[in-house]
């Protein structure tokens, strides 16, 4: 098999043209969303030549402490915009969301690239492509989640306070509602596996095989690192409600779930 392709600037340059197309579509349907998709398409592209400048430094030369150090900045990102989806929080939600992605992005990677892959965790090339992948599964997974969550309490108020006045324990009362979260937050994950190499050949997988990997080898990664993100999302996703919904309720059986609300 071939090499990928080498693209020349003005042939990667032509694919931006394709924004005419969502910038027609968003003004026939009256979605005055222009000035993000802008924004955004630049964002996206400047913060990807950064990471690819700053990668391939890394790369050639590698030292444990720049794998570790694009490890933490990585999941630290991750935490600050979860919890910029979700402001309000008391301090005891917000530590629970910071270890549960931190927990679950460092275990499920380690395992990933030490024991199943074989590879040092301070090699660059696997740790920091995987850590990308699981750390931000991760993060998505858990805004759904504490998001499904608040928005389940907010729509189920009178009924949380009515069963605390007939004397109805937090705990019992919350927990439905973090099981929902969890299930919520895991279906587009699993709905993902499911359509995988009938409706769609996933990002890992495509990358590989444009590299000139062989698809049978690129199709063992890319089952591997499905399961490495979804055990990613249930542990970041679980962590966070789980230990995290013990803290919007006190010894006297009241219930708090934004600072706000105090």
């Amino acid at each position: 098999m071939q090499g990928i392709v080498k693209l020349q600037i003005w042939q990667f340059s032509l694919i931006y043209l394709l924004l005419v197309v969502v910038l027609l579509i968003m003004k026939k349907s009256q979605i005055n969303q222009t000035k993000l998709l802008i924004i955004a398409s630049l964002r996206m592209t400047v913060q990807l030549v950064l990471a690819g400048l700053i990668l391939t430094y890394i790369i050639k030369n590698p030292h444990p402490l720049f794998t570790v150090a694009y490890f933490v900045l990585m999941t630290g990102f991750a935490i600050v915009r979860t919890l910029n989806n979700n402001r309000g929080l008391n301090r005891g939600f917000k530590l629970a969301i910071a270890g549960s992605i931190s927990f679950a992005g460092l275990f499920v990677v380690v395992f990933f690239v030490y024991l199943v892959v074989g590879e040092s965790v301070f090699n660059p090339q696997y740790m920091i492509p995987v850590s990308g992948m699981v750390v931000g599964n991760a993060m998505t997974g858990t805004i759904l989640g504490v998001k499904t969550f608040r928005e389940s309490f907010s729509g189920q108020r009178n009924k949380i306070e009515a069963l605390l006045n007939i004397g109805a324990k937090p705990k019992k009362i919350l927990l439905p509602f973090v099981n929902q979260a969890i299930e919520t937050a895991l279906l587009p994950t699993l709905n993902s596996m499911l359509g995988m190499g009938i409706i769609a050949l996933p990002g890992m997988m495509t990358g590989q095989i444009l590299s000139g990997t062989l698809p049978t080898t690129a199709i063992l990664y890319q089952i591997a690192i499905m399961i490495a993100i979804t055990t990613a999302v249930c542990l970041a996703v679980f962590g966070s409600l789980y230990f995290g919904y013990r803290s919007i309720y006190n010894d006297r059986n009241q219930i708090v779930l934004n600072r706000n609300d105090q």
